[in-house]
């Protein structure tokens, strides 16, 4: 990691008036085209979404950065933003769902923003570029993208790209009707199946994982090339009207010598977080749990974030010195696990087939991928003892995504109560012993204290 050049860069963001509209498939080939031109490009997305960014990351060589108002502090948004900025001379930030959706404000806490994709671009004052699907419609796009220009004060719609398009007269006949009311048509892309990449329970299949991954980087970069006004996108973008951050971290880092577990069972670790600890002089130091690796004996920390542990349960249970130097290690020093992680510090995990693996066992929790059920959504977690994360009474913002169901909660102490971002009470969440503790929520930032 390294502070590259001094901005300011100039950005956009690729946003859509629904989830499953064509952003991934826009930025990525954007970002695969620029850069193998030789553009500086840098890329971030809105909200808590872990594997668009790993594919940001494949497609420009930086890493790419969350960016989300609900829960983060305007402070650190800013922080970030000029980090994204950092040596780059373009920023491309792809929405998160529809425009406009977030979450409403709750009362009991403090609200920071809705966590929509509009709040990010009213901050920055980067255009939108807005990505509609023109199937099975012509005219009527531009009367969507009317409503979509006038929602909202302060949020520019600078330009559309149609996706799905059927022939040069669809196109015709959508872009007339949109340019009509001043916003510029940069691209009509058709419709392309083989373009799609593949998806797993919790989205696309991991950029690590992707089969041929870098050919099918420069297929999208050649296909947006083919069918987008790549000058004229680049000259909608605009500087950044937000002032540098403070440059806190969004997390104190949980030690001085942290060890991180990376591989295809833990992967989701928020890029902005592990540069924050970096950058506050934390030395990172990665290791493989599936290929049987301890953590280093001279880490004073262990950091297991999410990932699937329960597509590797089998691998991981027969790791006896990844799982035996863990055990190890908790004696002395201080572990932290969230989702897959805390699945991993638990007793046992119980995968899609119904087989029972044994996992670490330094938490009483037992955990299931074959009873699931869906828990999405942002949450509020305030701790309730002191430890690695803060003290006791320091409230965390995250969120919440997974299949897996706690089987027997156990006998540890919890780590957290939470809320949900509508104010529900979620009551007790995750556990500690010991130096150990853990839970399913995402970690996305410490809240300022008052």
């Amino acid at each position: 990691m390294s502070e590259g050049g001094t901005g300011p860069a100039r950005g956009i963001i690729i946003a859509a008036p629904a989830s499953g509209t064509g952003k991934t498939t826009l930025t990525l080939g954007l970002l695969a085209a620029l850069s193998a031109r030789g553009v500086k490009v840098g890329a971030a997305k809105a909200g808590p979404d872990y594997i668009d960014p790993a594919f940001h990351a494949a497609a420009t060589g930086r890493p790419s950065f969350n960016l989300d108002s609900w829960a983060m502090a305007p402070a650190l948004l800013d922080t970030l933003v000029h980090r994204v900025e950092q040596g780059v001379d373009l920023v491309v930030c792809e929405g998160l769902m529809g425009l406009f959706d977030g979450v409403p404000a709750a009362d009991g806490f403090p609200t920071f923003g809705s966590g929509a994709t509009a709040d990010i671009a009213a901050r920055t004052g980067w255009p939108v570029v807005l990505v509609v699907n023109a199937k099975g419609q012509s005219q009527s796009a531009a009367a969507l993208v009317k409503g979509f220009a006038t929602y909202r004060d302060g949020v520019r719609i600078g330009g559309v790209v149609l996706n799905n398009v059927g022939s040069a007269r669809h196109a015709r006949l959508c872009g007339d009707a949109i340019r009509a009311l001043g916003i510029p048509v940069l691209g009509n892309l058709p419709r392309d199946a083989s373009l799609s990449l593949p998806e797993r329970h919790l989205g696309l299949v991991q950029a690590g994982e992707t089969p041929q991954l870098d050919r099918h980087l420069r297929e999208l970069g050649d296909f947006v090339m083919s069918h987008l006004d790549v000058a004229a996108l680049m000259d909608l973008a605009q500087p950044t009207r937000t002032a540098r951050g403070p440059g806190d971290p969004a997390l104190p880092p949980i030690g001085q010598r942290i060890a991180v577990a990376r591989d295809a069972a833990f992967t989701f670790a928020y890029p902005h977080l592990l540069d924050g600890w970096w950058r506050e002089g934390a030395e990172l130091r990665f290791f493989s749990p599936l290929a049987d690796e301890a953590p280093p004996e001279d880490a004073d920390a262990v950091y297991l974030p999410g990932g699937y542990p329960e597509l590797h349960a089998g691998r991981l249970s027969a790791c006896a010195t990844f799982r035996g130097g863990l055990t190890v290690f908790a004696r002395t020093g201080t572990v932290y696990g969230e989702c897959g992680g805390y699945m991993v510090l638990g007793e046992t995990l119980e995968d899609a087939e119904r087989v029972i693996h044994p996992m670490t066992g330094l938490l009483s929790h037992r955990t299931s991928f074959a009873r699931r059920r869906m828990h999405l959504g942002y949450r509020r977690a305030v701790l309730q003892a002191d430890g690695p994360l803060g003290r006791a009474g320091d409230a965390l913002r995250g969120h919440e995504f997974h299949y897996a169901t706690v089987t027997d909660p156990g006998t540890d102490a919890p780590l957290f109560t939470a809320t949900a971002a509508d104010g529900t009470d979620l009551g007790m969440l995750g556990g500690v012993r010991g130096r150990v503790s853990g839970s399913f929520f995402h970690i996305i930032a410490a809240e300022p204290s008052a």
